[in-house]
């Protein structure tokens, strides 16, 4: 008789992290040790610091689960976007649908998100009005109806294939103090007009012709969520004249945006009217945001 053939070693979560992080370093991906570790916990449905710990204890790995990964790494790979695999990306306290059409959040945006929630809370009223104006996934807005759970906030987008990720977010969170408006930037809510306390805004700037080094931003985010015109600045300026016609006297705004943008941004809210603008440096010192008072 054949004796039979002895079954292939099993692979373990060290073996595959490895692989993963070769993988990934090889094709140019950023933190490649980070990314392996979060497409690992995806694909068995564990956090990272799990699969850190079933490293350590040389776990093994089912046949499928290991095709699985070596799916979503070499997705990776060729530098689709982490949070498009997942179809997750994690924002302050909150965690939220991302995909194909709607911009991702940044950790950057979470300190300038905090102008806004610093701003709402020190309002004296027992429910102040905030709008986040071109909201893509919602992440500000849900964020500020989240930690500031008195206000009513507005979260307000113009592109139909964003709109869907809002609107998907806004359900999954559940909050009941923030509204979803479709509606162009320039037209919107006039029903407020005078009235609102925070206006707050992560707008398309990049220039025309600053094209993004990393492909997972040229090929991925959407043109619409990026570009501002040949300075970067079209959408500001439409921004500054809709958040001065929402908001009342002393009404703050917050902008975010280039790091080489904060003193023409500065000089064109100052030409436009507002007082105190005022430009702040992200946890890398780089020029992130600029707030502004009606």
């Amino acid at each position: 008789m054949t004796p039979e053939a002895s079954p292939p070693p099993a692979t373990t979560v060290r073996a595959l992290r490895e692989d993963a992080v070769a993988a990934l370093a090889r094709a140019g991906v950023p933190d490649p040790e980070v990314d392996a570790e979060l497409l690992i916990g995806y694909v068995l449905g564990q956090s990272r610091g799990r699969v850190q710990a079933l490293v350590v204890m040389d776990a093994e790995v089912a046949a499928d689960d290991v095709e699985r990964v070596s799916a979503v790494v070499e997705r990776r790979a060729a530098r689709e976007p982490l949070q498009h695999i997942t179809g997750r990306a994690p924002f302050r306290s909150l965690e939220l649908a991302v995909g194909p059409g709607v911009f991702v959040p940044r950790p950057e945006t979470e300190q300038v998100a905090q102008f806004a929630i610093d701003a709402l809370r020190a309002v004296p009223s027992a429910e102040p009005t905030a709008v986040d104006l071109g909201t893509g996934s919602g992440a500000i807005a849900l964020a500020l109806a989240t930690e500031v759970p008195h206000a009513r906030v507005y979260a307000v987008e113009n592109s139909p294939e964003a709109f869907i990720w809002t609107r998907r977010n806004v359900d999954q969170v559940g909050a009941a103090n923030i509204t979803a408006v479709f509606i162009d930037l320039a037209d919107a809510l006039p029903e407020l007009d005078g009235t609102a306390d925070v206006v707050i805004s992560n707008p398309p700037y990049v220039p025309d012709d600053a094209i993004p080094r990393d492909p997972e931003v040229r090929l991925h985010d959407p043109h619409a969520a990026l570009y501002g015109g040949p300075d970067g600045l079209d959408v500001v300026r439409t921004i500054s004249r809709v958040a001065w016609r929402l908001l009342h006297p002393g009404g703050t705004l917050v902008l975010e945006h280039g790091e080489l943008q904060g003193a023409a941004i500065r000089d064109l809210l100052t030409a436009d009217g507002w007082r105190a603008a005022a430009t702040h440096r992200d946890l890398t010192t780089r020029d992130r945001a600029t707030t502004a008072l009606r």
